[in-house]
């Protein structure tokens, strides 16, 4: 048997594992062969395995963050058949051959085994446990981070309960599911940093990078000129992005990011014209690929998160499963520099399909692992 009959083989292996008819099943990886070529305000190309040589993401590098699979985690085993809770979830990524997850908190159903609240010494301990008994490493967690400055020793002591929660897990990495600040303002972002380089360096001293993850309006331009309103706050943007500001005041022993490819080309698509000091409109296309290779190390995580191009949308795209949107992770995988360094996680927000379709989300687990494992640079 032939590589290309090979392919064929596994791919009905996998369809009939999913329980998928044939043709949604092509429509859920259309991805990995073709896309529409895009133009304009489109990414820079489609994703293409074509001519391809090596493994971009290597098998020990391959990762889900469990927020893509909550529906499960959430699901109450006493209903159902399908897995539930996070040791029979991590059973079921395993099979699927995931190697890495990042936690988005640490809580599940009340029935599940070793019920509803894991956020605890206690709980990591079970949680590595399972995390050892079917051969998976956590990466990261989306988890606490303090919202007062300066801190209240209330906050300080549950940041370091979640660090030493990260230590029994063997994470190498601890952060947040959202921006440092939702301001667009430059005083705002200074704050910010002085913040997160605290936390980077209490992190650090317990063997962890503090990292945190982003959305499109991070990579929105900063108001940090021209006239001032009537709260004596600037009006006008000098073309720094928000996040550009954030990297070079931060410290870089202390401070890392996990970018959300997908928030990153929606910021491409929204975030492209400010005004600046004299008035005048700007463009200026952010370019997600280039921030990375500017500074490879400070992105150590990644949601590798796909969609769909769709400029009729808000966001310009909408999400898919890894592998059948338009993002071109074959060039960005192969081009962002420190090869070996990164660890990508698959994330699919709306990859839970509720009641009408429970198992969806695993489905669509096993679908983007396939695909992340074909991309090839």
């Amino acid at each position: 048997m032939n590589a290309h009959e090979n392919e064929i083989e596994a791919g009905g292996v996998l369809r009939r594992r999913l329980g998928l008819s044939r043709r949604k099943f092509l429509a859920a990886t259309t991805g990995i062969a073709a896309a529409a070529t895009l133009g304009g305000a489109g990414p820079l190309s489609p994703l293409t395995a074509a001519g391809a040589n090596g493994t971009l993401v290597p098998p020990a590098k391959r990762g889900i963050i469990l927020y893509t699979v909550r529906d499960a985690i959430s699901r109450d085993p006493l209903t159902t058949g399908l897995p539930s809770g996070f040791r029979e979830v991590f059973a079921e990524l395993a099979r699927i051959g995931y190697k890495q997850v990042e936690f988005a908190g640490y809580r599940q159903h009340a029935n599940a085994e070793g019920g509803a609240n894991l956020e605890t010494v206690e709980g990591a301990r079970l949680l590595r446990r399972w995390l050892d008994e079917y051969g998976l490493e956590a990466e990261g967690n989306h988890g606490f981070i303090p919202g007062s400055w300066p801190f209240s020793s209330v906050d300080l002591d549950r940041f370091k309960t979640h660090l030493e929660i990260a230590n029994i897990l063997g994470l190498g990495h601890m952060g947040t599911g959202g921006d440092p600040t939702g301001s667009a303002y430059k005083a705002d972002w200074d704050v910010a940093a002085d913040k997160w380089n605290s936390l980077g360096a209490i992190a650090s001293a317990a063997g962890v990078k503090l990292y945190t993850h982003n959305h499109d309006s991070a990579y929105g331009f900063l108001l940090d000129s021209g006239p001032l309103d009537a709260a004596g706050r600037p009006t006008r943007a000098s073309g720094v992005r928000k996040l550009e500001h954030f990297l070079s005041i931060t410290d870089h022993d202390h401070v890392y990011l996990e970018m959300d490819i997908f928030w990153a080309h929606v910021a491409q698509f929204k975030h492209r014209t400010y005004t600046a000091p004299d008035g005048s409109t700007q463009t200026d296309i952010f370019d997600p690929l280039a921030v990375v290779q500017a500074q490879p190390i400070r992105f150590p995580l990644f949601h590798a998160k796909d969609g769909k191009y769709n400029p009729a949308t808000a966001n310009g795209y909408d999400m898919v499963p890894f592998g059948a949107g338009d993002i071109d992770y074959a060039r960005f995988f192969s081009e962002m520099g420190a090869k070996g360094y990164h660890n990508p996680m698959y994330e699919q927000d709306n990859a839970p399909g509720g009641a009408t379709e429970p198992g969806r989300s695993l489905q669509y687990a096993d679908v983007s692992y396939a695909n992340l494992a074909a991309l090839r640079g």
